[in-house]
């Protein structure tokens, strides 16, 4: 599956590293004891690349075209010539990057304060002079902090709230910036100068700012395996999300920089958000917009409908050997595994998570301490919408639950497979995890089970 992802994703990638090692710009006259000189200049950059020390592009969706370091580097192509018109270029590159501007020796112009990721470390004081609302908004944000991968690691560990986070080990919490930070966490130069972490980082053109992040080589870097598989209908037998098809919508027509922003304070959990999209903001009066909202609204979440199957895996060995129940394309419903968030639905849409009781044990843990604490499937609202999908699509003459309801036929039950049941776990320590959400004794008696 990985495979598959990253051949349908490599030509908008290779538009981006055509883009990095463009030489356009080369002057092999430029001045390069200053910033700028040094870094137009694409063959004097070659020279003195360090070492790479990078540790690549992959994320869970796979690797991705590696980048040189001069390439990460390079200003150059038609994102500098724009980046120079703007007022951003005025600060010049010492202003935020600190360091020596005026020496040909690397190691001088790279000195002891030298940020090579200024808004990792001082957005607070050279982003928020100008743009404060966001920084403010951002700084305690799921995309900044990465809250709710942190959340699922603490209470697996035994502690209560992802912002318990500092109390687990230094060998846990370095796994976790090596491994899962790739992704989960972002900074502001992630979304709008550079390639995210999970591409390998770099420039993404010419250092030129991007007020909104481009979807292809910004969200979907980070969204690959998930997001991206499912909006642009990668797999085979499905096809791209409804509102890419056919309304051009990217990410942002509906997660609004409010939300992605964040609203400052600490939620631990994406679905608490209080700017979190809404079908209902588009689509007015679906509570009876026909005969099937009125009896299933507050029953089931849109996805149990109105999505095609999506990506799942499971059982990873941070830093090893990866997924162990390796990518799959599925689709259960099972009850609601965050009534807290979403009290709206007693089922939903679930996803195969990919943690295991081992997973940290190259970082010193065995067995994580309170597995238990949450299921091994996640809440899930797949991007990959259509009207029509399997189970909403019948044939003719036959009942609008043909496709959904569990019918039994003689000695066997057609349509199961789309539940979540006590019989579809492969461990027992997936089953014990999570009983509280499977249908076994929760469907309806009618049904025959």
């Amino acid at each position: 599956m990985k495979k598959v992802i990253l051949t349908s994703l490599m030509g908008m990638l290779l538009v981006l590293l055509v883009s990095c090692s463009d030489t356009s710009n080369n002057d092999p006259n430029a001045n390069v004891a200053t910033c700028e000189g040094c870094h137009t200049n694409y063959d004097h950059l070659k020279l003195v690349a360090s070492a790479d020390t990078s540790a690549g592009g992959s994320s869970c969706g796979g690797e991705t075209p590696h980048y040189e370091p001069y390439d990460r580097v390079h200003l150059g192509g038609t994102g500098w010539e724009e980046f120079k018109k703007t007022d951003h270029y005025k600060i010049g590159c010492v202003g935020c990057h600190n360091g020596v501007g005026n020496s040909s020796d690397k190691k001088v112009a790279h000195g002891s304060d030298f940020l090579a990721h200024p808004t990792k470390e001082f957005a607070d004081t050279k982003c928020k002079s100008c743009h404060e609302e966001a920084v403010t908004r951002h700084k305690n944000s799921l995309h900044q902090m990465g809250w709710g991968q942190k959340r699922k690691v603490c209470l697996r560990s035994g502690l209560n709230s992802a912002n318990e986070f500092s109390q687990l080990s230094e060998s846990v919490k370095a796994g976790y910036e090596y491994n899962c930070a790739k992704c989960h966490a972002s900074t502001c130069g992630d979304c709008h100068v550079t390639r995210p972490k999970a591409q390998g980082g770099g420039l993404m053109s010419g250092h030129k700012f991007a007020e909104k992040p481009d979807m292809n080589n910004t969200c979907i870097g980070c969204h690959t395996s998930r997001g991206g598989h499912a909006f642009l209908g990668i797999a085979p037998g499905t096809q791209p999300d409804v509102h890419f098809s056919k309304q051009g919508f990217t990410c942002t027509n509906c997660h609004s920089k409010n939300e992605i922003h964040g609203t400052g304070q600490f939620v631990e959990q994406r679905y608490k958000y209080s700017e979190l999209p809404k079908c209902k903001t588009c689509h007015a009066g679906l509570e009876t917009k026909n005969q099937y909202h009125s009896v299933h609204y507050s029953s089931f979440s849109c996805n149990t409908c109105h999505s095609q199957d999506y990506n799942n895996c499971g059982s990873c060995h941070i830093n090893g050997e990866g997924a162990r129940i390796a990518s799959y394309q599925d689709f259960k419903i099972a009850l609601n595994p965050i009534k807290d968030a979403k009290p709206e639905f007693k089922y939903a849409v679930v996803r195969h998570t990919l943690m295991a009781p081992d997973s940290w044990a190259l970082y010193g843990v065995a067995q994580l301490a309170n597995f238990n604490a949450l299921p091994v499937y996640n809440y899930a609202t797949p991007h990959n919408t259509l009207r029509w999908t399997t189970r909403t699509k019948v044939d003719a003459g036959k009942a609008c639950s043909d496709n959904c309801h569990i019918i039994k036929e003689g000695s066997t039950y057609r349509n199961k497979q789309w539940y979540l049941f006590d019989s579809d776990f492969k461990y027992d320590w997936e089953r014990s995890s999570s009983k509280g959400i499977t249908v076994d004794g929760k469907l309806p008696s009618s049904w025959g089970l």
